[in-house]
């Protein structure tokens, strides 16, 4: 649960954090909040970094300022400073454009959301020349699933004209064993996208310390 940014000890907020520890240190939200500054009267910094977070995950590198301005503590200023800095990162990173040779190549545009206490699904778009066009988040689940349907991963990919796409979930507990759960869902997946043309190259189940690759392993 968030806490209000008064309630967090003065060292563990998140400018406080930064600054001792790193950004590598900070949480998605945390790094959301020391870009906000603040929040108003009626919600807490806390609390909007971590719905703002949301909206970033479902809208990946197609994020515009309407989608942040939706809360009302977020004015022009606000967004244009989110958005000025995830295309600052962008610029220099570049996800999009990032060469796919091996599974292990996605893990950097994902393995934040290792440290998520709930699953997240993801998905990424690849063209022709197995370039990452965009990476989303497609479903948020509970801590030991996260229910996805082949419609949802495919609408963004169809969109992108994507010709291939690569899924991701984290395991916030346990191993990287794929579930009978995740074995079935990577099957239809696979026959879905057979039937629309565009082919799932990967399902990739990641924590903190490893991945797990459903191509690596045969199972696909």
């Amino acid at each position: 649960m968030t806490r209000p940014i008064h309630e967090i000890p003065a060292h563990d907020r998140p400018r406080e954090k930064l600054l001792a520890r790193g950004a590598q240190a900070l949480s998605d939200q945390e790094l959301l909040a020391v870009l906000l500054g603040s929040g108003n009267t009626s919600i807490d910094v806390m609390t909007l970094a971590e719905k703002l977070t949301a909206v970033v995950d479902a809208k990946g590198l197609n994020l515009r300022a309407e989608d942040l301005k939706q809360f009302g503590a977020v004015g022009d200023a606000k967004a244009t400073l989110i958005l000025a800095a995830i295309e600052f990162a962008r610029r220099r990173i570049k996800p999009e454009g990032t060469k796919i040779t091996t599974p292990a190549d996605l893990l950097p545009l994902v393995r934040h959301y290792a440290d998520r206490r709930q699953e997240h699904f993801l998905c990424a778009t690849i063209n022709g020349a197995n370039e990452v066009l965009n990476v989303r988040v497609i479903s948020i689940g509970l801590i030991d699933r996260s229910p996805v349907h082949p419609r949802e991963v495919f609408a963004d990919a169809v969109a992108d004209r994507a010709s291939g796409i690569i899924v991701a979930h984290n395991h916030p507990e346990g191993g990287l064993d794929p579930s009978p759960a995740d074995v079935e869902v990577t099957r239809q997946i696979k026959q879905a996208g057979e039937h629309l043309g565009i082919a799932l190259l990967d399902h990739i189940i990641f924590n903190r310390s490893g991945y797990f690759s459903f191509l690596e392993d045969g199972k696909l």
